[in-house]
C-alpha cells in the first residue's frame, strides 16, 4: 500500500516590487497630470482675483455714488498748487480720501483733518503733514487689485504709503482743434472729475450707464529710472513715462504753440520709444502710478481714456497731467466703472473711439459694447 508523501510547508512568498522603469513611468505620469492641473488652478485663482478686483471697484463706485448722493455732486480732485507753493490750508487731499467715510472706512477717515493741508512742500519735494503721516501708510483693501503683486506699502523718500490701483476719470483727454485740451483738468474738462468740478448725475447726458467715471491701474514700483530709446521695461509697465518734454508746462501744448487736435497728440504720444526717462513709484514727488490713495497727484488717483485697455503704449505723464488707461494684470483686458455703479470687463480689443467716447460724459456719441 502506498502511503502518500506528506505536502511540504510553502515557503515564504516574494512580494514583486516596482522595477527602475515602471517606477519612471509613474513619476512622468504624475508630472503630467500636475502639468496640467498647474494651469487650470492658477487660472481659477486669477478668476477669484479678478471678480475680487471687480468688487472693489464696484465698492469703490458705491462710494462716489454715496458722496453724489450726500453732496449733490460727485467728489472733484484739488486744485494743484501754482509754480513753487506749497499747498495751503485744506489742500492736497485725494479724492479717494475725500470718498473714504462712504465707503465704510470712516474709522480711518475720522483721523482725517480736512481744514489742514495733507501734504507740505512744493511739488517736487511734497510730504505728509506730520499729523496724518501714519494714516496715509495705512493700505486699504478695497483699493487694491489682488491680481497686481505690487507691494501695499512703498516708501517714497522717508515716508511710507498705501497703494491705490483704482483711478478716477477727467475725461477723454482729447481736443478739437479748437482750444479744447480736455486733458488739462485745472478747468472744466468732458468728464465727470476736475479741479474744484461739482458734476451732478443730472448732467451727464450720455447716461451713466454708458460713461466710464473710473478703472484700474498697474501700480508703479522702484526709482526713477532711465531705460534705453526702443528698450521699455516689461509689459504691464511698473513705470510711467515721462513724456514732457516738449510739452509747455503751463498750457500743456506742445512748444510751437499750434491748437493740438487729437490726431496730433496720437503722433506725438505714439513716438513713446524714443523716450528715456520713466517714474517710478519712489520718486519723491510720487509721480509714480498709484503709490498713495492720499495723494492728490494725478498719477496717485486720476486716468482719462486716451489709451485703450492695457495699451502697449505707456501711460504717459505730461506735467501735472498726461495720457492714461485701464491697465491690469487679468488675461485680456481691464475693470472700468461706470457712473452708475456697474464695473465691466473691457477687452484689448475695445475700440479707442468708443473707448474714448465712454469717458465723456456729453459727447451724444453713440456707444455700443456688445
Amino acid at each position: 500500500m502506498h502511503t502518500p508523501t506528506p505536502a511540504q510547508p510553502a515557503g515564504p512568498r516574494l512580494s514583486r516590487g516596482f522595477t527602475l522603469v515602471e517606477l519612471l513611468v509613474v513619476i512622468a505620469i504624475i508630472g503630467t497630470l500636475i502639468g496640467l492641473l498647474l494651469p487650470a488652478v492658477q487660472s481659477a485663482r486669477e478668476a477669484a482675483r479678478r471678480m475680487s478686483c471687480t468688487s472693489n471697484l464696484r465698492q469703490f463706485g458705491l462710494g462716489l455714488l454715496n458722496f453724489e448722493s450726500g453732496r449733490r455732486h460727485f467728489p472733484s480732485t484739488g486744485v494743484r498748487p501754482s509754480g513753487t507753493a506749497a499747498w495751503s490750508a485744506g489742500g492736497g487731499w485725494s479724492l479717494h480720501a475725500r470718498v473714504l467715510p462712504y465707503m465704510e472706512e470712516a474709522t480711518l477717515a475720522d483721523t482725517f483733518d480736512f481744514k489742514q493741508a495733507a501734504f507740505r512742500g512744493t511739488f517736487s519735494a511734497q510730504e505728509p503733514n506730520p499729523a496724518f503721516v501714519t494714516a496715509f501708510a495705512t493700505p486699504i483693501r478695497v483699493l487694491l487689485c489682488p491680481s497686481d503683486g505690487a507691494p501695499a506699502v512703498q516708501a517714497s523718500g522717508s515716508f511710507n504709503y498705501g497703494g491705490n490701483n483704482y483711478m478716477v476719470s477727467i475725461g477723454s483727454a482729447t481736443a478739437n482743434g479748437q482750444g479744447a485740451m480736455l486733458w488739462n483738468f485745472a478747468r472744466p474738462t468732458d468728464g465727470i472729475v476736475y479741479e474744484n468740478s461739482k458734476v451732478r448725475i443730472a448732467q451727464i447726458s450720455d447716461g451713466t450707464s454708458k460713461t466710464v467715471i473710473g478703472s484700474e491701474a498697474v501700480r508703479s514700483i522702484g526709482n526713477d529710472t532711465t531705460f534705453p530709446a526702443g528698450s521699455p521695461p516689461p509689459f504691464p509697465y511698473q513705470y510711467t513715462l515721462n513724456g514732457s518734454t516738449g510739452w509747455n508746462s503751463s498750457t500743456l501744448v506742445p512748444p510751437s504753440g499750434a491748437t493740438p487736435t487729437t490726431e496730433s497728440i496720437d503722433a506725438i504720444v505714439n513716438q513713446w520709444r524714443s523716450l528715456t526717462n520713466w517714474r517710478g513709484a519712489s520718486s519723491p514727488s510720487m509721480r509714480g502710478r498709484g503709490l498713495a490713495w492720499a495723494a492728490t497727484t494725478a498719477g496717485n488717483s486720476l486716468t482719462n481714456g486716451f489709451l485703450t485697455p492695457n495699451s502697449q503704449i505707456p501711460d504717459y505723464v505730461v506735467h501735472w497731467s498726461g495720457f492714461f488707461g485701464p491697465k491690469s494684470r487679468h488675461q485680456g483686458g481691464a475693470n472700468v466703472l461706470f457712473a452708475d455703479g456697474h464695473v465691466a470687463f473691457l477687452t484689448n480689443e475695445t475700440d479707442v473711439a468708443v473707448h474714448r467716447a465712454l469717458h465723456s460724459i456729453h459727447g451724444g456719441e453713440v456707444v455700443n459694447l456688445d
